[in-house]
């Protein structure tokens, strides 16, 4: 059975930044905790600061990146999609200005930290205990830190675009055919995506699909020809080139330097 379990945002990117920072999605609902710094997210093509005490709510198959900024720290709990712990069916930023809200949310955190690193009988209990604490903590913070404004027309347009993204990168479907599907033109999709996320929707799209190569090229070890099929790439010599191009190595320089890394710890 799967277990809440909470990390540093470090640790979530595994050691590799493009984790964070290219578009892509997670298959457990998340919450991160900003705690120092300044960073940017972009969340359903919407680009968005990041402060201290700011708390990112990231519904399983939200697509979204982050870049937490030289100074940036933020914890991250993940909560399974299967968890009593009921969470939002769609992100939320919330700026948490109360500080007993503040140390609130910290002290779980701490708890869940010290929870995940014991060895004790019915350890894993109690993290799911603390995670259905946060999801109180949550459902409290959004009634009483109500976000500001209603999403604009341009906000509801590139949140469906990258929808549309998520559901279907691995089909090699274009952006003009996305465009097609919301009923607009490439030039005004194109122009909309750079106003809300300083990003093309091209780039976007580029992006999680290099996430999504990078992670099975980085994680498996199936044929690099099967991952390209599996991405919707017409061959595996585009799919090779679309690597290079855009990380400067091979899929097997990339798989190589991968296994020479250290494993990650996962304990703050």
């Amino acid at each position: 059975m799967d277990h809440a379990s909470v990390m540093t945002l470090a640790q979530w990117a595994r050691g590799s930044e493009w984790r964070l920072s290219l578009q892509h999605s997670c298959a457990r609902h998340a919450l991160v905790w900003i705690t120092r710094g300044q960073g940017i997210a972009i969340v359903e093509g919407v680009r968005r600061g990041l402060g201290v005490h700011n708390a990112l709510v990231l519904p399983t198959g939200t697509m979204f990146s982050i870049e937490p900024g030289k100074t940036g720290f933020g914890l991250v709990c993940e909560i399974p999609r299967q968890s009593a712990a009921p969470m939002p069916d769609r992100p939320h930023h919330l700026r948490i200005r109360d500080v007993a809200g503040q140390n609130e949310l910290t002290v779980l955190f701490e708890a869940m930290s010290r929870a995940q690193s014991d060895a004790r009988p019915f350890a894993e209990e109690v993290r799911d205990a603390l995670a259905a604490q946060i999801s109180v903590w949550l459902r409290r913070a959004l009634i009483t830190h109500p976000e500001e404004t209603r999403p604009s027309a341009p906000e509801r347009l590139v949140r469906a675009y990258a929808a549309l993204v998520e559901r279907h990168y691995r089909e090699g479907k274009s952006m003009a055919d996305h465009a097609r599907t919301l009923g607009i033109t490439p030039t005004h999709l194109t122009r909309t995506c750079r106003k809300l996320s300083g990003q093309s929707a091209a780039d976007l799209l580029t992006q999680r699909s290099l996430h999504a190569a990078r992670d099975l090229i980085e994680t498996t070890e199936r044929p690099m020809a099967e991952i390209a099929a599996s991405l919707g790439f017409g061959s595996a010599a585009y799919f090779s080139r679309f690597i290079v191009h855009h990380s400067g190595k091979t899929p097997s320089e990339l798989r190589a330097a991968c296994r020479a890394r250290p494993p990650a710890r996962l304990a703050i």
